[in-house]
């Protein structure tokens, strides 16, 4: 069993920047293609950026392109989000996935969720 455990949220302005972390428990993250999704209360669950294994490919949301950047170490065993320009549309819970057949649009194709992190942003 994988346990993702995010870090790195809070409260930021807008216009400033927050990065998000995410390290598994109990296995390596190196076969599993990697994405973030994010809630906000009372809006479905959306995806907002995506991550090959390899870290060649990437996948990110009109709402979050160009502002946000999603990367991986393998060698840390770990996955990050650098949300840059940040707005308070942005404010949201965010939710690392992990899954091994793919990055899959829909959260409820993954095999591993995180807990989630928090990130608020003040106008």
């Amino acid at each position: 069993q994988v346990q993702l455990v995010e870090s790195g949220g809070g409260l930021a302005q807008a216009g400033g920047s927050l990065r998000l972390a995410c390290a598994p428990s109990g296995r390596t993250l190196s076969r599993y293609a990697m994405s973030w999704f994010r809630q906000a209360p009372g809006k479905e669950r959306t995806r907002v950026a995506s991550i090959s294994t390899t870290g060649i490919s990437t996948y990110y949301s009109d709402s979050v392109k160009g502002r946000f950047t999603i990367s991986r170490d393998n060698g840390k065993n770990t996955v990050y989000l650098q949300m840059n320009s940040l707005k308070p549309e942005d404010t949201a819970v965010y939710y690392c996935a992990a899954n091994l057949g793919g990055a899959p649009s829909r959260w409820s194709e993954y095999d591993y969720w995180g807990q989630g992190t928090q990130v608020t942003v003040s106008s």
